[in-house]
């Protein structure tokens, strides 16, 4: 098995308020293989884009990481000076964020900033880094890519301005690709167009991408293997027809259990609902026991053990280490 790229080891992230701190992210471990899609999945609020910001060092003064390790190619990136890290955002590791438009300067123009991209990190002149730019928009399916380069990011539909920051990534050459719900906001049409674009660049460069979101039909179309995130804690990791075929997290199954589809007639399966509650940050045990249909005494008491199911399937769960299955 290849040396992961990038690996996340027991990470911890506190978020300080006032005289209180509460850890969002807690024993969080997962790793990236060279030229590998891995999906990190949860619904809203479980911890995904924190995890990103992480891993980036883009964190909000409130928030740390106050244990673990991230390592990519073999380097701690949470022990690096900021010095250090400024040259790794971008050049080694880029990411692609929810709100394109936010992520842009609205000051500058599309081509400029692809420009600049190609200065910082190639070392190009402004005029061969201007012509590049126009080529780099148009790679990333830009028509009419000289006008387009002259346009504000308010001036460009979401799409158009996600495309901009996939230029901008291209430019940069990384290694890694971190994309945070890419598609958020944009109509169905264009989500297909902006992942067909992203495999096809990944599989161009040989990057490595962690593809977060909630949409577990992307999921099981782009990944190759996915960890399943609740609160701030990984549930189950596996490779993605495994964990579609074999869910052993009650949050997994709940997970899948949820998603739509055409060919069958949705059944509300009241007996085993998920209960309606705020999530238990303090819960020193399994987070997800105050909402699980299944929990045991030991779910409020200590975090599960992980049980390895098969070589690359892993869950955490008392339910599964009593029933040894």
């Amino acid at each position: 098995m290849a040396e992961p790229l990038l690996r996340v080891d027991s990470l911890r992230l506190d978020i300080d308020d006032h005289d209180s701190s509460r850890s969002v992210l807690l024993d969080v471990g997962f790793d990236v293989r060279p030229n590998e899609v891995m999906g990190l999945v949860g619904e809203s609020g479980s911890g995904k884009t924190m995890t990103a910001l992480t891993i980036m060092r883009l964190l909000p003064p409130a928030a740390r990481a106050s244990e673990g390790r991230i390592t990519f190619k073999g380097e701690d990136l949470l022990s690096l000076p900021e010095s250090a890290m400024r040259q790794v955002r971008g050049s080694k590791i880029a990411m692609i964020f929810q709100n394109p438009r936010a992520a842009l300067n609205p000051l500058m123009r599309a081509g400029d900033q692809v420009a600049r991209a190609l200065m910082l990190h190639r070392g190009l002149t402004a005029p061969e880094a201007r012509r590049q730019a126009v080529e780099l928009l148009r790679h990333a399916g830009i028509s009419d890519a000289e006008s387009r380069a002259r346009a504000y990011p308010h001036q460009l539909s979401g799409g158009m301005a996600q495309r901009v920051l996939i230029a901008m990534m291209l430019a940069c050459r990384p290694a890694l690709l971190i994309a945070d719900e890419p598609t958020t906001g944009l109509d169905v049409t264009i989500q297909a167009q902006i992942f067909d674009l992203i495999k096809e660049i990944q599989a161009e460069t040989g990057a490595s991408l962690l593809l977060i979101t909630h949409d577990l039909g992307v999921v099981s179309e782009v990944c190759q293997r996915v960890a399943v995130l609740y609160a701030g804690q990984i549930m189950e990791q596996a490779p993605v027809a495994e964990l579609f075929h074999h869910p052993s997290h009650p949050y997994t199954e709940r997970l899948l259990g949820s998603i739509l589809r055409v060919d069958q007639v949705a059944e509300l399966d009241t007996s085993r609902a998920i209960a309606f509650a705020s999530i238990d940050y303090d819960n020193p045990g399994c987070r997800f026991a105050n909402r699980c249909p299944y929990v045991l005494d030991a779910c409020w008491v200590r975090r599960p053990e992980p049980r390895w199911l098969a070589e690359d399937h892993v869950v955490f769960c008392h339910l599964r280490n009593e029933a040894g299955t």
